[in-house]
């Protein structure tokens, strides 16, 4: 049975209160000092929109998030993911030289112009999926790594590495996004795919903020990254743009003011105007219409939850880390949140299980999860325990527990 636990309020609450109904009750976290004013949303033109603020995790913007959509280009930073883990590991070393298939050979639209004669770094090529958007240099890399030689091959070895990472919306048909019947990603999968980039792989990200890759000069007219960010003095550093016909217009982008970094994905725009437009009201609105809040410290009780044959009636429910959040400055600090579990929890329970969610909800945005632990041990019950337990269920089943539903107030807790 779902329920919610009788809420000790976080930092800057100023009052709790639940409803009982039998053995259902609602909690609510009333986290505000006056009345709100309307979030203003981003009103995005894009198909599908995905923005989130890694630092707090607070979810700002989702459109069509979860559609799976032709991703283009953008999907080459799967195929990077899986070149850096193999880096990572020995399977590959940056000077090592890879040779270039017929098959790598024979692909068009963006390139870098490679041939069967040639043989490139894991370095260039690397450069040239990231800088250039080389269709050629994927294949390349693909073939290298793939189970049985083949991008075919890899291409479903991503679709199983993606599926693994928590990418619940991407199969793949190729290593580059070259249109292709089943090949699909959604904005959100791509912002997390971002998001591991930056986080699993720090040396090799700063990659991403490259301007310029001229390789060996035989392309002079396309040596630019088409990242629009990257020269607007915003914080940009990365992520990869894409375009086809059928995709529109995207870009997963990543921007970093003071101590917030921002993730963002997008497709569907009908130009290259639009899509650096687009990508520059996102960034000022993500980084100006938000401030971050603190909601808890780390081992702080801010609920508890009952606990069945326990030695003791109840268990105090805190957060892994300090946990903070972003409200749009409009709404001041007003947040409504629930604390939700399955219950009654059964003991014994160790600090640090995982028993319950704290689902945020602020004004205007989508709602954010986070899970609750246990803030101390609680041993089972003993003979005393578990008579006091039998007589109440034995009072319940043949006259009632007495107990009235109704909702009460909790007293205040201090704000700060």
């Amino acid at each position: 049975m779902t329920k919610t636990a009788a809420p000790r309020p976080p930092r800057a609450t100023l009052a709790a209160r639940w409803t009982s109904a039998g053995l259902s009750l609602v909690t609510a976290l009333v986290l505000a000092a006056f009345a709100a004013l309307p979030a203003r949303a981003f009103d995005t033109t894009a198909k599908a929109a995905y923005v989130i603020d890694v630092t707090t995790g607070t979810v700002l913007l989702s459109k069509n998030a979860d559609q799976p959509l032709p991703p283009a280009s953008m999907s080459k930073l799967m195929t990077l993911y899986v070149a850096f883990e193999a880096l990572k590991d020995g399977r590959l070393t940056l000077d090592e030289k890879l040779p270039v298939s017929s098959h790598a050979m024979s692909y068009g639209g963006s390139t870098m112009f490679l041939d069967t004669t040639d043989k490139v770094s894991v370095h260039d090529l690397l450069r040239g999926i990231i800088v250039l958007s080389g269709n050629d240099a994927c294949a390349v890399i693909a073939e290298a790594l793939s189970p049985d030689g083949t991008e075919a091959g890899f291409a479903r070895y991503m679709t199983q590495r993606a599926e693994k990472m928590g990418l619940k919306n991407s199969i793949f048909a190729n290593s580059n996004g070259w249109p292709q019947d089943g090949h699909v990603m959604s904005v959100h999968d791509l912002a997390m795919l971002a998001t591991h980039l930056i986080r699993d792989f720090p040396d090799f990200y700063p990659l991403f903020a490259e301007t310029e890759f001229a390789f060996d000069g035989r392309a002079p007219q396309n040596v630019h990254n088409r990242n629009p960010l990257l020269g607007m003095g915003i914080g940009a550093d990365g992520l990869k743009t894409g375009h086809t016909s059928e995709a529109g217009y995207g870009l997963v982008g990543s921007a970093v003011q003071g101590d917030r970094r921002i993730v963002f994905a997008f497709t569907g725009l009908d130009s290259t105007t639009a899509r650096a437009e687009e990508s520059r009201a996102i960034v000022n609105w993500a980084f100006r219409q938000f401030a971050e809040k603190q909601i808890a410290k780390s081992g702080e009780v801010i609920a508890r939850a009952d606990v069945f044959m326990g030695a003791a009636a109840d268990v105090g429910l805190t957060t892994r880390e300090d946990l903070a959040t972003l409200l749009p400055v409009l709404v001041g600090d007003q947040l409504d949140a629930e604390v939700v579990y399955k219950g009654p929890i059964v003991a014994p329970i160790k600090a640090g299980d995982e028993l319950a969610e704290l689902i945020l909800k602020p004004e205007g945005l989508p709602e954010t999860r986070v899970p609750l632990v246990a803030a101390k041990d609680v041993a089972k019950g003993g003979f005393l325990v578990k008579l006091r337990t039998a007589t109440h269920h034995l009072m319940r089943r043949f006259g009632g527990d007495g107990a009235e539903a109704g909702t009460v107030d909790a007293e205040p807790a201090a704000s700060s």
